[in-house]
């Protein structure tokens, strides 16, 4: 073999660290952009949920002559609470728990301080934030 045959087999290290360079580049300029992108569709996500859930309360409404009081909560919706004979549920298509996209519950108020009842999610947050006048996803 020749040394001329050696040198055209691979690439050199300094090839390989400006791909490298380019690489890291890219992505330090799109990291930000696909997390606010996720985080975007999970709001949507969550709005989606609340939406479904109203439909559901609706139902309940219909059959039941009112809402799911706050101890009785969104699991109203997947199973009769006690003394409820009208209930003819499950009047939503779900799971067995009713979590956020961020797996946190929903919080659910009856009667709402916004409406007939009050649903809601802190989005990312656990709480709410001190200037904050509404949780990011709401029903109102």
């Amino acid at each position: 073999m020749h040394r001329h045959d050696l040198r055209e087999r691979g690439y050199t290290l300094m090839e390989l660290l400006v791909v490298l360079a380019i690489l890291g580049l890219l992505t330090a300029i799109a990291t930000p952009y696909v997390l606010h992108y996720l985080e975007t569709a999970k709001v949507k996500t969550a709005r989606t949920e609340i939406a479904n859930i109203g439909v559901g309360l609706d139902m309940f409404k219909s059959d039941v002559g009112r809402y799911p009081t706050t101890s009785e909560g969104l699991q109203a919706l997947l199973k009769p609470p006690t003394g409820v004979e009208e209930w003819s549920g499950p009047y939503i298509k779900k799971l067995d728990t009713f979590l956020d996209p961020w797996g946190r519950p929903y919080h659910y108020v009856s009667p709402g301080e916004h409406g007939e009842y009050d649903i809601y999610s802190y989005g990312p947050d656990k709480a709410p934030k001190p200037d904050q006048t509404k949780p990011p996803v709401a029903n109102w």
